[in-house]
């Protein structure tokens, strides 16, 4: 079972503190009480209206282990970074803030890793703001390297958690987010020594936190993927909060979208979302022939679903990204039009957006 590192959650927001609000108040009354008798009246400012939680700033990543960059100053965007907000208008209000997420498995070359540079061009041009990655190798997979790779294919402001432990974890899961991680760590999948499920709790804008799960089920057969999910049912029972917004997603490799495997699911997760490509395409294997990669959401996140939006272009359902098809590429600079038909390369990308209230 791999080790689980555990983080110092951030400070809670004002709003999740009833103490400071109920001190902001105490201090407020005589404020506004000395307002009006100046003559001024006490304006709707100072009612008592205490700070929306629209998350911690950006620059504030999760420490400790070996599975958080240091953040601690806000990158510029450029080629390296942004995120959906930078791609697409908010389309739900001045009172929710959009995220992207994206599932990738994306490792290409002989090594089936991130080094030979075309799964991290497809993450910058796609802009996520939190990716459930598989086959997370980089380098020698110290944590320099691990470093290095977030920083340059995101910002400085990036986090991260990527599995560690026995020496056959050979091709680790992980979570990599704009926002705060608060935890993280594995859920011991007994059927497989290479991998487990990662998981995270994040920050996200809102009142509400997210807990992203990236998984790597077997090739094998249906039967033994149930069991693996019925595994990581029971883990998300147990420890996500009812309340909290759950996307669970990554290299599912199912054969088909209706794949007996996925009821074990049962109504924990919403499965009305099949993102496609240009052509109306969802399969996510290089010959785009297989339902490999999902990203599924809980009911709470699901009700935020909204339209990916790149360009001029919107995706009701979500994109499956293939470089070899999509048009025009100058919208997902740098990617270059062979980097889905690399060497080895593995899937394709997933994406959704959601729109998340931050009030």
């Amino acid at each position: 079972m791999l080790t689980r590192t555990t983080r110092v959650p951030q400070a809670a927001p004002l709003a999740r503190r009833p103490w400071a609000a109920l001190l902001l108040w105490l201090w407020l009354v005589p404020v506004a009480a000395c307002a009006s008798f100046d003559g001024g009246g006490a304006s709707d400012a100072d009612s008592g209206q205490t700070a929306s939680d629209v998350g911690a700033s950006a620059d504030t990543t999760a420490g400790g282990g070996d599975s958080a960059v240091s953040g601690d100053s806000v990158a510029s965007g450029g080629d390296a970074g942004g995120s959906a907000a930078d791609v697409a208008p908010d389309v739900a209000g001045p009172e929710s803030q959009r995220i992207r997420v994206v599932a990738a498995n994306l490792s290409s070359g002989k090594k089936q890793s991130y080094d030979p540079g075309h799964g991290a061009r497809i993450l910058r041009g796609l802009k996520p703001d939190i990716v459930l990655i598989q086959e997370f190798n980089v380098g020698d997979n110290s944590p320099a390297s691990v470093n290095a790779f977030v920083v340059d294919t995101f910002t400085k402001d990036f986090g991260y958690y990527r599995e560690v432990g026995p020496s056959n974890t050979m091709i680790p899961n992980g979570i990599i987010s704009r926002f705060p991680i608060v935890d993280s760590g594995s859920w011991d999948d007994a059927l497989v020594k290479n991998r487990e499920f990662a998981w995270a709790r994040i920050d996200v804008p809102g009142p509400k936190d997210l807990w992203a799960v990236s998984l790597h089920l077997l090739t094998s057969k249906s039967s033994v993927r149930a069991k693996e999910i019925q595994q990581l049912v029971t883990y998300i029972k147990a420890n996500v909060p009812e309340g909290d917004l759950l996307v669970v997603g990554g290299d599912l490799n199912t054969n088909s979208v209706s794949e007996q495997s996925l009821n074990s699911f049962g109504a924990l997760l919403n499965r009305t979302h099949r993102p496609k490509d240009q052509s109306g395409n969802g399969h996510t294997n290089a010959p785009r022939n297989k339902p490999y990669d999902r990203l599924f959401a809980d009911q709470d996140l699901e009700a935020f679903h909204v339209p990916v939006q790149i360009g001029a272009q919107s995706f009701a359902d979500g994109l499956v990204f293939d470089s070899r098809v999509f048009t025009p590429l100058t919208d997902v600079s740098p990617v270059q039009k062979d980097d889905s038909a690399a060497e080895a390369m593995q899937h394709m990308a997933v994406v959704r957006d959601f729109a998340l209230p931050v009030q």
